[in-house]
């Protein structure tokens, strides 16, 4: 799509194919009438799931180390083994109505997965609550959590 050639010390690029800017204004083009109908979709998606209260990752610390909540990590086993919240179970949204009664019934159970974004842990949430469980997401994820120094552990299984 591009080309270039060096001149000097500098670089000089050209675009390879007039076509390059017809695909160009196209996709922008359908980029600004389909980008006003994702949002609206997102913010509509994560707005009704604001109910679903967030703990902060000092709270579900805390918690944790007061023996107050089962953690559940929603991701791949692929992706909890590289890495999770110390103490966390597996369990993958795809398994989570299977394995429910491998869940405590009388303890908060705080979900995460990959970040703010993620449907997952919203997913999850949802789901217990609606099958009686008192559940709460992580207000991020694994990646915040991670990069934020706390405790994490590695597996090679989940």
């Amino acid at each position: 799509m591009v080309e270039a050639r060096r001149d000097g010390k500098r670089v000089i690029y050209k675009l390879a194919d007039p076509e390059v800017v017809v695909l160009l204004g196209a996709l922008s083009r359908v980029t600004q009438r389909n980008v006003g109908a994702v949002e609206k979709v997102l913010n509509s998606y994560f707005r009704e799931r604001d109910s679903l209260e967030a703990v902060s990752r000092k709270d579900l610390l805390r918690r944790m180390r007061d023996g107050l909540v089962t953690v559940i990590d929603t991701r791949p086993p692929e992706e909890f083994s590289a890495g999770h919240v110390s103490g966390a179970i597996n369990l993958p949204l795809a398994e989570l109505k299977r394995r429910l009664r491998e869940l405590p019934r009388d303890q908060e159970i705080v979900a995460y997965c990959r970040g703010p974004y993620c449907v997952l842990s919203y997913e999850a949430v949802a789901e217990l609550r609606k099958r009686g469980f008192k559940a709460s997401r992580l207000e991020d994820g694994y990646p915040e959590w991670k990069a934020a120094g706390l405790p994490i552990e590695q597996s090679s299984n989940s």
